[in-house]
């Protein structure tokens, strides 16, 4: 029987004691995830937008939705050595200030220069928020012995189901994007600052305590394995269809079956309740089947959403599809981000936050990648072959994927 994530989390081996939890840390954990949910509903939703706002076509936009990957993943080779140097609190309590500072930006960019900049300075940042704030969910769970990482993604798809449905309410009453943006921006800032003061120390998960020289810190070489890379390109499929759907998913309501523009924002809402859902049931579903079998079933059931979408002949239909994907999606990357981060702990010759890091870190860089570059390659070949048939390729990827690198999980 697969072993449940539970297990993932050793506790019959001496480690370094870690300090006591601040108060409040617990629930700390999750806010980077909520934030971050947030703020990229609100971006996504706005996308139709920002396409007619710069006059851009489907492959002009494809192109500049590549800015922030380069960025992303220039600051992702660079998270995993600034998490283990100054600890993954500390990093996510600056980063997820930063993140909704830099859709300001974007909301401010009144020309196309301004906005490939912004969009290159939203890039960098979320790089080092993605790590940072999975860095410190692995922390905190080997703190409390248990897991809470499904958890920590549940408040992710909390935040985009909540910055979803408020969002299309917004863009239903005619709210331009600018201010619909900075809106969003101030209240994410104030909501940031407060998480904040409850999340880990430095000293925490620092790869080398002050004063400690005896212990290595992990190097970009650090943290590559079979298992690492099988579960990172896992990974990168389910999330570039996490990142379509958000950025694509809108416009082919809209432009393929004809939906409003309001009626468009409620795929991506549908999407985000039903994968909220998912994810707040997932640590059970583990528990009782195992991880395993858990990521199987619901791989064949985000197939088998998106095998509902392409086929739809309505709007209806598809948003109907949209939420079983989103279901099946669920509980994927949280499984694969908790078996990454606490097995390289146990396996890796680093210090276990080090060797941790280090994982994310590659797991990270892959899918991250996969997050922001699938949208892209989505544009390009839709301007050749249609949006439909696009979403028909995805779709065979997806079920290739679920029928072979799922079964490392």
């Amino acid at each position: 029987m697969a072993t449940p994530e539970k297990d993932l989390i050793r506790t019959d081996r001496p480690e370094a004691p870690l300090p006591p939890l601040p108060p409040g840390a617990r629930w700390a954990a999750p806010a980077p995830f909520l934030v971050a949910g947030l703020l990229f509903a609100n971006y996504y939703l706005r996308m139709p937008s920002l396409k007619a706002e710069f006059g851009l076509s489907n492959g002009l936009l494809g192109l500049y939705l590549l800015l922030p990957v380069v960025t992303g993943l220039v600051t992702l080779q660079w998270a995993g050595s600034l998490v283990a140097r100054f600890g993954s609190g500390a990093l996510a309590r600056v980063m997820i200030v930063a993140l909704p500072a830099s859709l300001a930006c974007i909301a401010l960019a009144d020309n196309r220069f301004l906005f490939m900049a912004a969009l290159l300075v939203f890039g960098a940042v979320n790089g080092l928020v993605d790590v940072s704030m999975n860095a410190h969910a692995i922390a905190v769970e080997r703190a409390l012995g248990r897991p809470i990482m499904n958890s920590c993604h549940a408040a992710w798809s909390i935040g985009t189901l909540t910055g979803a449905t408020v969002g299309g309410v917004v863009v239903k009453a005619g709210v331009a994007y600018p201010a619909h943006y900075l809106a969003v921006s101030g209240v994410l800032v104030v909501l940031a600052l407060a998480a904040g003061r409850s999340m880990l120390p430095a000293s925490a998960d620092r790869a080398a305590p002050e004063g400690d020289t005896a212990k290595p810190r992990a190097g970009w070489r650090d943290g590559w394995t079979g298992r690492v890379l099988v579960l990172g390109l896992t990974g990168t499929v389910v999330l570039v269809s996490e990142a379509v759907v958000g950025d694509w998913g809108g416009i082919f309501l809209h432009e393929e079956l004809g939906a409003t523009l309001a009626m468009a924002s409620v795929g991506y809402i549908c999407f985000s309740f039903c994968q909220a859902g998912g994810r707040l049931v997932g640590d059970r579903l583990n528990t009782r089947f195992g991880a395993s079998t858990l990521v199987r079933w619901a791989g064949a059931l985000a197939v088998l959403g998106l095998a509902v979408v392409v086929v739809s002949p309505s709007p209806v239909v598809a948003v109907i599809g949209f939420g079983l994907h989103g279901a099946g999606l669920s509980v994927i990357v949280p499984l694969i981000f908790s078996a990454v981060g606490h097995g390289a702990a146990e396996d890796g010759a680093a210090p276990d936050s080090a060797a941790a890091t280090a994982a994310l870190a590659k797991v990270n860089t892959l899918t991250y990648g996969g997050f922001l570059a699938g949208p892209v390659l989505i544009g390009w070949f839709a301007d050749g072959f249609g949006l439909t048939a696009t979403l028909a390729g995805l779709l065979v990827l997806q079920a290739l994927t679920v029928a072979t690198g799922l079964r490392r999980v």
